[in-house]
């Protein structure tokens, strides 16, 4: 467990499940009226389903003030996070990151991300890595922010839409100092 500004950062309990799920919901919600179709119902499933499926090395919660406001799950390779070996990250990825809407801009997802590059060190990595889309233009605007730069040989395409992939260098970053 560490502190960083107020902001307690720590590795999920089993009591806390509902709370990470409804954050989940809660967080990603924003997106529902911008998926095509049935995106977002698809979307949700997975959201529910990705509590408690097993291959994250590790959940990382953000508590401030007593209440879960921020969840990472981070894994250690494409084929664990994704069921996707042929995308060759073989280092670790995280996913799900969310905020609570009413935390926002208190520095939860850069607290979560930093724990993230702190335990990607641990396991002897250079790099942690991320996908997203266009859709969420200002996780990405935060990402590029804390130094992850374009990895466009590890995208895929998702129906429709290109899933980004961004690589932290966490030898070379300023976001550990």
């Amino acid at each position: 467990m560490t502190e960083i500004n107020g902001i307690i950062i720590r590795d999920a309990e089993d009591k806390d499940r509902d709370a990470i799920l409804a954050l989940m919901l809660e967080s990603y919600g924003q997106y529902e009226k911008v998926m095509p179709g049935d995106g977002w119902l698809q979307y949700a499933e997975s959201i529910r389903e990705s509590v408690d499926r097993e291959g994250p090395v590790a959940r990382i919660v953000a508590e401030l003030d007593g209440e879960i406001v921020g969840s990472v799950q981070m894994f250690t390779s494409s084929e664990t996070a994704y069921g996707a070996p042929e995308l060759g990250i073989d280092t670790p990825i995280i996913r799900l990151l969310a905020t609570s809407p009413k935390a926002r801009g208190k520095g939860v997802a850069t607290s979560l991300i930093k724990e993230s590059a702190r335990r990607s060190i641990e396991l002897g990595s250079d790099t942690l890595h991320l996908h997203t889309s266009d859709m969420m233009e200002s996780a990405v605007r935060l990402y590029e922010r804390l130094g992850f730069e374009r990895a466009f040989d590890k995208e895929m395409q998702k129906g429709e839409v290109l899933v980004k992939c961004y690589r932290l260098l966490l030898k070379e970053t300023a976001l550990l100092s």
